[in-house]
C-alpha cells in the first residue's frame, strides 16, 4: 500500500513539486467523497512525500467547496504525520509586505457552514485547539525560510474568511483592530481536521497583497494575486525543500495524542458504521479499547 510521512497541500499557484524520485499517482476515495485531486507521491531528501493541489489541477474548486475532510482522511490513510500547508493570503499589517511569507501561530474563524469535524453521528470528541498550528513544525518552517533566504514572519494571527469575494474595506479595518496579521480562505477547517487526525499541521502563507485597508495600494484583485503568486511559488518551494530533511523522526509535540483526552463517547457505544468510516482516525483507540 502507498505510504507517505509528509504531505504538502499546495494552494493557489502551487500545483507541483519538482525533484521527486520514485513518483507514483494515487487516486483515493473516502467516506467523505473524493479528495481535491489525485495525490502525487514521491521521495525528496529521503522522505516519502504526498503532494495534493488544494483547489485541484487547473484551480477548479472554490474555498467553500473544498473537500477538506476527504483530503485529510486520505492523507491520514497514507500514514502522513506532517502536513505543510501553502496558501495565498492578504496582509493586514504594513510590515508584512506583498511577496513576504508568514508562518502563523493563531487563527480566527470567519467561515460559515463548512463541515469542520470528522465526528458526530454517534461519536463525540472535543479536541484542544488553543494552539491551532504545530509549534514544532512551524519552527521548522521558519528556520527553513531563513535558510532559503526568504523573508518570513514567525507568528501572527490569520483570519480565515468564507470568500470567494474579498473583504470590504470596513471588514479589513475590523480585522486589523482585532490585532490580526493576515487573511486567507483555506486554513480552516484544514487545521481543525488535521488536529482531529493527530497530524502535525503548519502553514506557509504567501502574502500577495495588502487586502483592502491600505489606501495607498491598489484594490486587491485576482489578477494581482495571481501575478504575485507566480513570484512567490518558487520561494515557497525552496522553503519546503529546506524543511523536508529537518523533520524529526520522533514527534515530541502534543499533536500525535490529540484524541487521547478528546474522545467522550464510550467506544463500545459508537455505531459500527462510524467506526469503519473513521478507522484511519480512531483506529489506534479502537485497538487499545481506550476512551475518556
Amino acid at each position: 500500500m502507498a505510504r507517505a510521512d509528509l504531505a504538502v497541500i499546495g494552494g493557489s499557484g502551487f500545483y507541483q513539486i519538482e525533484g521527486l524520485s520514485d513518483v507514483e499517482e494515487v487516486r483515493l476515495d473516502t467516506p467523505f467523497g473524493p479528495p481535491s485531486d489525485r495525490l502525487v507521491l514521491g521521495t525528496l531528501a529521503g522522505v516519502r512525500l504526498a503532494f495534493l493541489p488544494r483547489h485541484g489541477v487547473g484551480h477548479r474548486i472554490l474555498p467553500s467547496e473544498l473537500p477538506a475532510r476527504a483530503n485529510i482522511w486520505a492523507l491520514k490513510s497514507l500514514g502522513v504525520r506532517y502536513i505543510i500547508s501553502v496558501s495565498a493570503v492578504g496582509s493586514l499589517r504594513e510590515e508584512i509586505a506583498p511577496l513576504h511569507m508568514v508562518v502563523p501561530d493563531q487563527l480566527i474563524d470567519r467561515t460559515r457552514g463548512r463541515p469542520s469535524s470528522f465526528f458526530g453521528k454517534g461519536l463525540v470528541a472535543h479536541i484542544a485547539f488553543d494552539e491551532p498550528f504545530c509549534p514544532v513544525l512551524s519552527s521548522i518552517l521558519a528556520e527553513s525560510a531563513a535558510e532559503a533566504n526568504v523573508t518570513a514572519h514567525r507568528g501572527g494571527t490569520c483570519v480565515v474568511m468564507e470568500g470567494p469575494a474579498f473583504s470590504t474595506r470596513a471588514e479589513s479595518h475590523l480585522y486589523r483592530s482585532w490585532g490580526a496579521h493576515i487573511i486567507g480562505m483555506t486554513a480552516l477547517p484544514e487545521a481543525k481536521l488535521a488536529r482531529e487526525a493527530e497530524i502535525c499541521y503548519a502553514a506557509l502563507a504567501s502574502v500577495t497583497d495588502y487586502d483592502t485597508w491600505h489606501e495607498s495600494q491598489a484594490a486587491v484583485s485576482a489578477e494581482m494575486i495571481l501575478d504575485n503568486l507566480k513570484r512567490n511559488v518558487e520561494a515557497a518551494k525552496r522553503v519546503v525543500a529546506a524543511a523536508v530533511p529537518r523533520l524529526p523522526r520522533q514527534r515530541s509535540c502534543a499533536c500525535p495524542d490529540a484524541l487521547r483526552t478528546a474522545l467522550v463517547t464510550p467506544l463500545e457505544a459508537v455505531p459500527e458504521e462510524v467506526k469503519r468510516d473513521l478507522a484511519p482516525i480512531i483506529g489506534r483507540y479502537l485497538r487499545e479499547g481506550s476512551t475518556t
